[in-house]
């Protein structure tokens, strides 16, 4: 092996750790910067699988997973649906994402609907994960858990529901398949992350 060639590998090698490594160093940078409040929703993209691709494909959007910022015990908590529903540090949470990115949107509700909308939430703890993105309350998934929430706790959706034979599924087709057990449910109605972010009735406050 020559020194050039010693030298093009690497810097192939590195250069993708030096990315990963200032892509990391921005995340926590924002993450110090945040200041949390309760009932923020948080977004974030995950690493990288084939469900993980088929979310972010379908749907035309970085955001893979969301959740609700809440308070407990004096820690600022992430209340999420990733595997069962529970509560994640909100450091181990951004930590989780790729590069440690997040992106925050502040709900407008009054004191009494934000503590009740973070009760309904809460309700579904212990609640499995959904793979199969019904909107049943048997299982549930991550956008799933903020849309009732706030449904419960308002009377209004905060974002509208979309079938999924309306976004990009084709290309993910093998995908679905795999985790419907069958043909995918082009009828199926579900609420997917970034119609969340989307809301008039979010604003984002960080990205």
């Amino acid at each position: 092996m020559t020194r050039r060639t010693a030298t093009t590998l690497g810097f192939c090698i590195g250069l993708p750790t030096l990315l990963l490594a200032a892509a990391w160093v921005w995340g926590y940078w924002g993450y110090i910067r945040y200041r949390p409040m309760e009932g923020d929703l948080v977004f974030q993209s995950l690493p990288r699988c084939p469900l993980v691709d088929a979310i972010e494909g379908a749907t035309g959007s970085a955001y893979s997973h969301c959740g609700i910022v809440v308070k407990s015990n004096g820690k600022w908590m992430v209340l999420e649906a990733i595997g069962p529903v529970t509560e994640t540090s909100l450091y181990a949470w951004v930590n989780r994402g790729r590069g440690g990115a997040f992106d925050v949107y502040r709900v407008a509700l009054s004191d009494e609907k934000m503590t009740r909308f973070i009760a309904e939430a809460r309700k579904y703890l212990g609640r499995p994960y959904d793979v199969r993105y019904q909107l049943d309350d048997e299982r549930i998934y991550c956008s799933e858990l903020i849309y009732k929430a706030y449904l419960a706790a308002t009377g209004e959706e905060i974002a509208p529901l979309v079938k999924l034979g309306d976004l990009n599924w084709k290309a993910f087709e093998q995908t679905i398949r795999q985790y419907e057990g069958g043909d995918p449910p082009l009828d199926r109605m579900m609420i997917t992350p970034v119609a969340v972010s989307t809301s008039p009735k979010v604003t984002r406050v960080k990205d």
